[in-house]
C-alpha cells in the first residue's frame, strides 16, 4: 500500500493547478486515530553537540494524544485541478538538534525555507528516492534560506542534517493547497473546497522499528497511505475519520 500511496502522491505537477473562486466551499475535517498494539520506540542517541542537545533525544515517528490522536499524519485531497490560492510561508527549523516540525507540508505558491536557530552549524538536505533535491549549510544562529525552487514536483522528502546523523523529518509536497497536517489530538480542517466527489489520502511516515542506517539514524517500516472516497455538497462540513494500524 505505501508504494501506491507514493505513486498518488507525485502524480500531477504542482504549475497545473489553477487557482480560482470558491464562492461555495466546503469543508473536510476529521481525525486520525491508531488502532492496534503500541510499538517500542527507543529515544535516539545524540552524538554532536551533546552538551546543548542532550544525550538523547525522544523518537518522533509515532506521537499520540491521550486518546491516540496522530500527530504530524498529513491528509491530501486528491486530483483538485482548480480552487483556492496557497501562499503560506513554511519554515522547517533547525532547533535544539531537532527539525521542527517533524512532519511539515506544502503545496503551490508555498514558500518554504530552512532556518536555523541553534548557535552550531546543520547542514540540512532534502532527499526524494536516491536524489537531492536540496541541501543548504547554515553555519549561523538565525540564518533562513529559501529552498522553493527545488520543489516543483509533488512528493515525499525525506530531511536530514549532514552535522547531526539523530535529526530527521518529512516535507510532503502536494499538487494543491487542498492538505493538512493533524496537529497534537490528531484532528485536521480543510476548507475552501469545491463542491465534488473526491478521494482523499492519509499518509503517515511508518513508526515501526527496522534498525539503523550505515550512519546510525533509526529506520521505520515503510510510510502507510489510507485512501477514502467523499462527496461534499456546498457551504457544508463533512467529518472523514481514519485509522493508522
Amino acid at each position: 500500500m505505501a508504494a501506491v500511496g507514493l505513486l498518488i502522491l507525485v502524480a500531477t505537477p504542482t504549475d497545473a493547478y489553477e487557482v480560482t473562486a470558491v464562492p461555495d466551499g466546503a469543508t473536510i475535517t476529521g481525525v486520525v486515530k491508531f488502532v492496534g498494539p503500541l510499538p517500542k520506540l527507543d529515544p535516539i542517541a545524540v552524538t554532536t553537540h551533546r552538551d546543548v542537545c542532550g544525550e538523547r533525544q525522544a523518537s518522533e515517528a509515532l506521537v499520540l494524544s491521550a486518546a491516540k490522536g496522530v500527530k504530524g499524519a498529513v491528509v491530501l485531497i486528491q486530483a483538485v485541478a482548480r480552487g483556492k490560492k496557497g501562499g503560506a510561508e513554511v519554515v522547517l527549523d533547525n532547533s535544539r538538534c531537532a527539525l521542527v516540525s517533524h512532519v511539515t507540508a506544502a503545496g503551490p505558491n508555498d514558500r518554504v525555507s530552512i532556518r536555523n536557530s541553534d548557535s552550531f552549524i546543520h547542514n540540512t538536505y532534502g532527499v526524494r528516492g536516491s536524489s537531492t533535491v536540496f541541501n543548504v549549510a547554515l553555519p549561523a544562529k538565525g540564518q533562513t534560506i529559501e529552498v522553493t525552487k527545488h520543489l516543483k514536483r509533488p512528493g515525499v522528502i525525506r530531511v536530514l542534517c549532514g552535522a547531526h546523523p539523530h535529526m530527521s523529518a518529512w516535507l510532503i509536497v502536494h499538487d494543491s493547497p487542498y492538505f493538512a497536517v493533524t496537529d497534537d489530538q490528531g484532528t485536521f480542517s480543510i476548507g475552501d473546497v469545491p463542491p465534488g466527489t473526491y478521494r482523499v489520502t492519509m499518509w503517515h511516515a511508518g513508526f515501526r522499528p527496522r534498525g539503523v542506517d550505515r550512519d546510525g539514524r533509526p529506520q521505520y517500516d515503510e510510510p502507510r497511505t489510507v485512501m477514502r472516497t467523499i462527496t461534499v455538497v456546498p457551504n457544508a462540513t463533512a467529518t472523514l475519520n481514519f485509522e493508522l494500524r
